[in-house]
């Protein structure tokens, strides 16, 4: 089944892109959530204004990528969790973490688009991308490091 992107999909194309799918998954997927429409006669004439549409917010999508960038760059996150023996963490720092920190700072970034291969388990500092457009990567430094014991 062919069908045209309605927006940006990981691992199949972009927006306006008209792409070969399997049968289900254009049906049970991409099709109810909107995220593509059957490549027909009179959707390929509509494909035309869509992508011209989609150039333009691709561009002011980027400039706003990018004026966050240069503020994003500047912003360390520390973050403190409780360890035992051998500085192992208990828990761990998520993408989701990580993302509400950034809000506490005044950043409304999604959580998905902090790539983060595995949460962080261990004590230290670390370079974590965070993917504002599919041109414009920022990195954040995050540091974890131990919760401070209590006074007894």
């Amino acid at each position: 089944m062919e069908v045209i992107l309605k927006e940006d999909v990981n691992n199949l194309g972009h927006r306006g892109d008209v792409v070969k799918v399997a049968d289900g998954y254009g049906r049970n997927y991409l099709l109810p959530k909107k995220l593509a429409m059957e490549a027909n006669a009179a959707n390929k004439a509509v494909i035309e204004q869509m992508k011209a549409s989609a150039v333009r917010r691709s561009a002011k999508e980027k400039g706003e990528a990018e004026q966050l960038l240069t503020q994003l760059n500047d912003v360390a996150l520390v973050f403190e969790r409780k360890v035992g023996e051998n500085d192992h963490l208990f828990g761990s720092v998520t993408s989701a973490d990580i993302a509400h920190g950034l809000e506490t700072k005044g950043f409304n970034i999604d959580r998905r688009k902090v790539h983060l291969d595995e949460p962080l388990k261990s004590l230290g500092e670390f370079l974590i991308p965070v993917k504002l457009h599919r041109e414009v990567t920022a990195h954040i430094k995050v540091t974890v490091k131990a919760e401070e014991a209590a006074a007894e």
